[in-house]
């Protein structure tokens, strides 16, 4: 009889040692998307090498690319890729559960106490140290990401494009993409990931040319798709029909569900959405 810690069939690593590596991710990740990233960068290709440098970038561009919150889609993916479903839902369970707990206390203590002098200082102190957190983030990121000048001179026009004139976050993406592209046709080693992916220490676990053995299916997209819209507005639709007394809550979720769709690039889209 297999020990609770043998792998099942399927997967690469046994889920409790997943599971224990996910938690600890979900302590360490402070600073938004970008600190998210570093951590499971350091941990997942760098320290424990489950996933290879190449795939990593390669997801992390695509994840960047879909509305919604970019990290938690990438702890997904890798989690689905190392124990299959169980493990995408542990991966992205695991990756928001204590950062909800500790917005809970930190709600309730700004509530009780937000007036004091003490937590006024505290919380004017958090926000440069998470500042730090994410440039220090950025940095070790955009030296794997950015392996050529091209690709820093996108990265540079791009920040400018947003911070300096205000362009919207999708035309950014688009205009990025069309110009990498144009430009990869004449500079070919902008289509080359080797220098992206290189990285020391044994071969990772998941190799980068390894495929996916799930082939698509239109029954399988239709019912996915169903599940989702119905986890999605299930809650929603709740407060609709049986509370009476504020229609706050049913307010609030279209308005954040408006969101999750058209906020391409995470986390920070959002936050620039939801103040406009």
């Amino acid at each position: 009889m297999p020990s609770p810690e043998s792998p099942e069939r399927g997967d690469v690593i046994p889920l409790g040692e997943a599971t224990r590596a996910w938690f600890a991710i979900s302590l360490q990740t402070f600073g938004g998307p970008a600190g998210q990233i570093a951590v499971m960068q350091h941990k997942l290709v760098d320290e424990k090498r489950w996933i290879g440098q190449k795939r990593f970038l390669h997801a992390l561009n695509y994840c960047m690319v879909l509305p919604g919150p970019e990290a938690q889609q990438l702890a997904i993916y890798t989690g689905w890729l190392l124990n299959g479903t169980r493990g995408g839902l542990i991966a992205g369970g695991l990756f928001v559960l204590p950062g909800m707990l500790a917005l809970l206390v930190l709600s309730a203590v700004y509530v009780g106490f937000g007036e004091t002098t003490v937590v006024t200082s505290l919380f004017a102190g958090l926000a440069p140290a998470v500042i730090a957190i994410v440039v220090q983030a950025v940095r070790r990121v955009g030296a794997r990401a950015l392996s050529h000048p091209v690709q820093v001179g996108l990265a540079v026009a791009s920040f400018v494009a947003l911070s300096v004139f205000a362009v919207p976050f999708p035309v950014v993406i688009a205009a990025a993409g069309v110009l990498g592209w144009a430009i990869s046709l004449r500079v070919p080693a902008l289509r080359s990931t080797e220098a992206a992916a290189a990285s020391e220490g044994p071969a990772p676990l998941i190799s980068d040319d390894a495929l996916h053995h799930d082939q698509p299916s239109r029954r399988r997209t239709v019912r996915l798709l169903g599940i989702g819209l119905l986890l999605w507005s299930a809650p929603v639709l709740a407060f609709a029909l049986l509370v009476d007394s504020t229609d706050v809550f049913v307010d609030q979720g279209l308005f954040f569900s408006g969101s999750a769709v058209i906020t391409f690039g995470g986390a920070y889209a959002v936050l620039a959405y939801v103040a406009q």
